[in-house]
């Protein structure tokens, strides 16, 4: 039997997801349960740091890498203890190269695979569809994100909330970092408006949980959405080898989700124009979306247009995004681009067309 998924959420660093994990594993042990740590980083936290005693700890693997020395969770050393729970901290964490698994949350699904029960910790803003809206809100771009279909299949996500205020004064008290670090955070990342835009992230991610448990059928998840026409909602995402595709994937992912409905990916290949470069961007957005389970297919075509719209009115699609086309000269300019085709083509279907902002 699979073990269970715990997941505490918050927004920022700071705001108690370790040390409300650590409490409820404390209150675990008391009644009796077999629960270890399997990895915790303490960030000097003293608070925090207090909450582990007398908890069993895993030791950690060390990882030579680099000419330095790293530490990263000893999963196999966890399967042999075979713990009924086993405590994660920082779920998004990219492993060490060298290890077995890229990520900690590959990591966690091993565990939970084998029977363990696994409680782990995340910010919101890890979540992969989330991560043009983070960067568009506060000017950094996350790079260590989770699926979500990973979070999703979570059998527990309980939200760790504070106000921005509270946090903000946690910072400046040093419970989260040392003094000058905590200052520095307070003027960049840690403003009130960045806070403030991660905190609403976090609400609305809980909402929408909330609201899909509650619409959902005894013993299943919620049924698709239906389009205007009474069809069940299928989306289609038109890849290419522009950098806005990877903006085009979390956007179709995500709305695609929200409605519980099908989501494919497609490039169309064969008119000749595409660079060696071109080729070897476009087999990384596949790979992306592979990665958050899109089913994905190439088709070659010279008339790039029909193919798009012919394979979806075979599909059955309702939805297609597509980014705008690329610049054109001068004298090309009144003649139909591509995305104007496919809309002219696709009449039947709604089309979106995701612009790249820029900050």
């Amino acid at each position: 039997m699979k073990g269970r998924l715990k997941i505490y959420l918050g927004y920022a660093a700071g705001v108690g997801k370790t040390y409300r994990m650590l409490e409820e594993a404390q209150a675990a042990k008391r009644q009796g349960a077999d629960i270890v740590v399997a990895y915790f980083e303490p960030h000097a936290r003293k608070e925090t740091i207090a909450k582990t005693e007398g908890l069993e700890m895993v030791p950690r693997r060390t990882i030579q890498y680099g000419g330095a020395t790293f530490q990263e969770m000893d999963t196999e050393a966890v399967l042999r203890r075979r713990p009924a729970v086993a405590v994660v901290d920082e779920f998004a964490h990219t492993n060490v190269p060298g290890s077995e698994r890229t990520k900690r949350w590959q990591d966690v699904k091993v565990l939970i695979e084998a029977g363990i029960d696994v409680w782990t910790s995340m910010n919101v803003q890890h979540l992969e569809s989330l991560n043009d809206q983070v960067w568009h809100a506060t000017g950094v771009r996350v790079r260590e994100t989770v699926p979500d279909w990973v979070v999703d299949e979570a059998d527990e996500v309980v939200v760790i909330d504070v106000t921005t205020r509270a946090l903000r004064n946690r910072l400046e008290r040093g419970v989260v970092y040392p003094q000058e670090k905590a200052r520095r955070a307070m003027e960049n990342f840690f403003t009130e408006a960045n806070l403030g835009a991660l905190r609403e992230m976090a609400l609305r991610h809980a909402a929408h949980e909330v609201e899909e448990k509650l619409a959902a059928p005894a013993g299943g998840p919620p049924g698709p959405a239906l389009s205007p026409t009474g069809r069940a909602e299928r989306i289609l995402i038109c890849l290419t080898g522009w950098p806005s595709s990877a903006v085009l994937i979390r956007r179709g992912k995500r709305v695609a989700d929200y409605l519980h409905a099908d989501c494919l990916a497609i490039h169309v290949t064969g008119d000749g124009a595409e660079s060696a470069e071109d080729r070897a961007a476009v087999e990384r957005h596949l790979s992306f979306a592979r990665n958050l389970r899109i089913e994905t297919h190439v088709i070659e075509s010279r008339d790039v247009p029909r193919a798009i719209a012919e394979f979806a009115r075979a599909q059955h699609i309702t939805q297609i995004f597509m980014g705008r086309s690329a610049p054109r000269s001068w004298w090309r300019r009144f003649q139909e681009n591509r995305v104007q085709q496919v809309v002219r083509q696709a009449r039947d279907m709604q089309i979106t067309i995701v612009a790249q902002r820029r900050r």
